[in-house]
Parts: structure tokens; sequence; C-alpha cells
């Protein structure tokens, strides 16, 4: 497969502090929710201390489990020993951070290691086209994204629904352009031409590939933010695929991204003139 994105070690990252790192490049889940899990570690820590010293217990004996904290034989209720922690005046706050380890990059050599892991993905996509006004429909989908250990699969799936229809409108409708002045022209929704839920294909399946991160991600997961954006080249190349059809594929149409409408006719007419 191809990787369609590397998760970028913008260097650290904390969790709920001021002057924290963007959610840039699909980062969020892997630095945020590492520092959470440090910061739920420390917490953690402090209870088992507790507990040992409150149950006369080795720290090695406590485990925290299915809302239980067993110490030796005896079985507490988590809200119980939080509540005893409390009135002990235990810290029941805690903060944490995460640098991702192992990370380099030499700007001068282009050596070294940007990224902890690769993200992979697949996708086909049918579509008609209309050679006459060079209108096109979406009108089927298949996409497999590589989510590692996914998070939360429902909302992953989300994402990569929502990160396909996004770079198909990318690749094909989002046309920037100025006068010859020098103005934006496509400024507005009236002229900027996003997709909307009608531009969704009527058969439109995605599925996860499980497989766990090699890389120490939290929960061995993999981003699902920006990586599916690059999916849609499936309609892109098969809206080419469709213009070639014109000459019989026999040539390659010089199809330009955004394929617009405009764009799918000069395409189109390139191919009969080499017909």
């Amino acid at each position: 497969g191809i990787p369609l994105s590397r998760v970028r070690a913008s260097a650290t990252d904390t969790s709920k502090v001021a002057n924290t790192s963007a959610t840039a490049a699909s980062t969020g889940a892997d630095l945020n929710g590492k520092a959470a899990q440090d910061a739920a570690g420390t917490l953690r820590k402090r209870l088992v201390e507790f507990t040992a010293k409150t149950y006369h217990c080795a720290p090695e004996d406590v485990v925290l489990a299915d809302g239980t904290v067993f110490a030796g034989e005896l079985a507490i209720p988590f809200a119980d020993l939080v509540q005893k922690a409390y009135l002990a005046r235990v810290q029941l706050w805690s903060d944490g951070f995460y640098a991702t380890p192992g990370l380099s990059w030499d700007r001068e050599t282009m050596s070294g290691n940007p990224f902890g892991y690769f993200a992979y993905g697949a996708a086909v996509a049918e579509v008609i086209i209309d050679t006459l006004t060079g209108e096109w429909k979406l009108l089927k989908a298949d996409a497999l994204y590589d989510a590692g250990n996914s998070l939360n699969p429902a909302i992953d799936v989300g994402q990569v629904e929502g990160a396909f229809i996004q770079g198909m409108g990318w690749l094909t409708t989002e046309e920037l352009w100025w006068n010859p002045n020098g103005k934006l022209m496509t400024h507005a929704p009236s002229t900027y031409k996003i997709p909307g839920v009608s531009d969704c294909p009527d058969n439109f399946n995605v599925r996860l590939f499980k497989n766990r991160n090699a890389f120490d991600s939290i929960h061995r997961s993999k981003a699902v933010g920006e990586p599916p954006l690059l999916l849609p080249f499936s309609v892109f190349l098969a809206i080419r695929d469709a213009i070639a059809s014109v000459g019989d594929y026999r040539f390659n149409p010089p199809l330009r991204a955004p394929a617009t409408g405009e764009a799918i006719l000069d395409a189109v007419d390139a191919v009969r003139a080499m017909a």
C-alpha cells in the first residue's frame, strides 16, 4: 500500500495546560492521549501507594479493575477508596506530559527519523461523467483505512467518511481563480464550491483495517484525522479513466486538478483531438 500519512512529531505536547502545541497533522489523540495516560499513571501510583499503606499490603498486591480495588484478599469499591484518599488529603489531580521519543530530522542532509509510524489505506471509486457538459457524479466508493487499534471505531469511520468527501471536493470542485486585476473571485459559498450531502455516493462503504500499531501510540491506535484525505484520489483517477473511454482508452487524458466541469471538458476535447 501507499503510505497516506506520517505522523509528524511536533517535538512535545501537553494535556490541559497553557501554551500547548496545536493538534495539526492529526496529532491530537497521539500527543494529548499519551499525556493524559501519563497523568493517569501518576494518579494510579498515588492510589496504589495509599491503598497499600491503608490496608497493610505490598503495592504489587494492589489491583485496580472493574470499578474495584483489590488489596490482597480485600475488595473495595473504587469510589469508596477515592473518598478515603480524599479525606486523607491525597492529591487527586495530576498533569501529564509527553514527548514523542526517537525522532530526529536534519533539513540539510534530508535524513533522520521524523515520524513515528505510517498509516495506510486503499479506495476504489466508480463515477459517471457527461461528455457534453462536464458534469459528473460519484456512484460508489469503497474505502479501507488502517486505524491501528482504533480508539473508537464509530468516530474513526466518520472521520474517514468526512475526510474522503472533503478530499473529493479538494480534487474536483474547489477551484481558486483570480481575475486579471488580481481579485480572488472564488471568495464565497456562491462561487467556491465545497461538496455537500448530495455529493456523497448512495453506495458508500468504509471499513477499518485492524492493524495494531507497532509504535507505542496511545492504545496502539493510529491517526485518523487528515490521512484519509488522500483516499479520494480514487475519485479523480476514476474521472480521468472515464474520460479516457472517449478515446477507447488509447490515450492518457490531460486532466488537471481540481477536475471541475471545465477541466473535464478540456480533457475530453483533448482526447478527441488525439483520436
